[in-house]
């Protein structure tokens, strides 16, 4: 996270202003043709997940070579699309420079490539994390941004398009993962050496699964992209501005608890595959409620402290952004709650009514917001709603949940809802409480430092005390011991 923060201002100035935002756009037409792979890869985690609980591993050869034929096909349409209707777009419809049609034909073609191989790759990195080879995992990250590094001092130091430059090094970074993914793979898993296999039932299982994870990945791109459009709307591009630098912050605090879930996911469904229905619950449980302090404990310091950190990274941060962000990390905070259920969900198989109901209400935001935007004309009511929104689709989720895999709704708010909002309001009057009958600080930065400690403090003390349970603290007081 570090290093990409790093990195991004360095490309930024490296290539200028106008070839950084060539690059964004250009490259930004490509993800466009990504809606069915983000499905598609969400069917394969669980499937190949699922196989490996249940122990079937002949089935799982089977699950991961239809998988990679299906993300073959999937490669060859985005290519005859992203080279028919893609092409004719970037050249005659987006708004460029003449004199760099050539470097931005270079650039989509890298950014094509480079997402093909995105593509290809997602068999194997789903069964990497499948069978939870997470040291691996690790490393090809660790390679990634140290390569990013490399690229960095390339741009520096060579005398050669930057902007053709950047996009050439980036596919290089893509065609190295895939190439290591797939070795390493074929040599650890018997189960990914290739076999041509078709089963038009299994094929058409999966496809019908990712078609309706379909439904719920353009539900979440429709909101936030409907969202930004009403911005424009309503209150032009300074609003936009501060929504992008909103879905930053997100995005990097957002990354923490991500990682962490990628990690328990596989577990849920194996164990559900497996017929350990009740271990799968509890698991989804305590990771619900772990997800939660993780992020709660990163964001706290953002959120008491966003002016402070805005004017540090940004220095004038555009009208609404302090509030826009600080609305956004609340969305996210309910948000991790919701990561574990989902995957409860998933491992059920039977996710049709469930991803049709919860991405109905999430594409609810966008008229809603609109509805509320003509009356009082509040940029901040946009949050408002997404929050409301996400608050009802938690709800919806656990109810889904009782009836998909007997998820115990009691349960559910006794050990995670009511352990979570006892450390959410304890926090909050305690750390006002000490920060009020505290000496002052004058200088800023040391500051920000002693409330991000205090803050962090606080939290851990909460959360071991009141957010785990006894059998929890045992467990954690052993392994520190250990």
């Amino acid at each position: 996270m570090a290093v990409g923060l790093y990195t991004s201002r360095i490309v930024l100035n490296t290539l200028g202003i106008e070839d950084y935002g060539v690059y964004n756009v250009v490259g930004g037409i490509v993800v466009i043709f990504s809606f069915f792979n983000s499905a598609m890869s969400s069917a394969t985690q669980r499937f190949l997940s699922f196989d490996i609980g249940s122990k079937d591993y002949f089935q799982l050869k089977k699950t991961f070579n239809t998988t990679l034929n299906i993300h073959f096909l999937i490669a060859i349409i985005v290519l005859i699309l992203a080279e028919s209707v893609g092409l004719w777009f970037v050249n005659y419809k987006l708004n460029l420079p003449a004199e760099r049609m050539i470097a931005v034909n270079w650039v989509y073609q890298f950014s094509v490539f480079t997402f093909l191989f995105g593509i290809i790759q997602v068999p194997y990195n789903a069964l990497i994390i499948a069978r939870e080879r997470m040291n691996i995992y690790a490393y090809i990250s660790i390679f990634e941004v140290v390569f990013k590094l490399i690229i960095v001092y390339l741009l520096v130091i060579v005398d050669f398009d930057k902007l053709i430059l950047y996009s050439a090094l980036l596919f290089g970074i893509a065609f190295f993962v895939r190439f290591f993914e797939k070795t390493y793979c074929k040599k650890h898993f018997e189960e990914s050496k290739y076999e041509f296999y078709y089963d038009k039932s299994y094929t058409k299982t999966l496809l019908s699964y990712s078609g309706w994870s379909l439904f719920g990945n353009v539900a979440a791109i429709g909101r936030s992209q409907g969202i930004n459009i009403l911005l424009n709307l309503f209150f032009g591009t300074l609003l936009n501005a501060s929504y992008g630098i909103a879905m930053q912050v997100q995005g990097v605090v957002n990354t923490f608890v991500s990682n962490f879930q990628m990690a328990v996911n596989p577990q849920i469904v194996k164990r559900y595959a497996a017929g350990e229905i009740k271990e799968s619950i509890k698991l989804i449980c305590q990771s619900a409620k772990l997800s939660y302090f993780i992020m709660f404990i990163i964001a706290c310091p953002i959120i008491f402290n966003v002016d402070f950190v805005l004017k540090i990274w940004l220095k004038n941060p555009p009208i609404y952004t302090s509030m826009f962000v600080v609305l956004s990390l609340v969305n996210v905070l309910i948000d991790s709650i919701s990561g574990p259920l989902m995957i409860g969900a998933q491992a059920s198989g039977n996710i049709k009514w469930y991803q049709i109901t919860i991405g109905s209400f999430i594409l609810l935001c966008v008229p809603l917001s609109y509805l509320l935007l003509k009356i009082y004309n509040d940029p901040n009511l946009v949050f408002y709603v997404i929050i409301a929104i996400n608050l009802i689709s938690l709800f919806l989720r656990v109810l889904f949940l009782r009836k998909l895999i007997n998820l115990n709704v009691s349960v559910f708010l006794k050990d995670v809802l009511l352990p979570i909002a006892a450390v959410t309001f304890v926090f909050i009057a305690i750390y006002y409480a000490l920060i009020n009958y505290t000496l002052v600080i004058q200088n800023q930065s040391i500051s920000f430092l002693y409330k991000a400690g205090l803050s962090v403090m606080i939290n851990l003390f909460l959360i071991f005390f009141i957010g785990m349970s006894k059998s929890e603290r045992i467990f954690l007081t052993n392994f520190i011991r250990r």
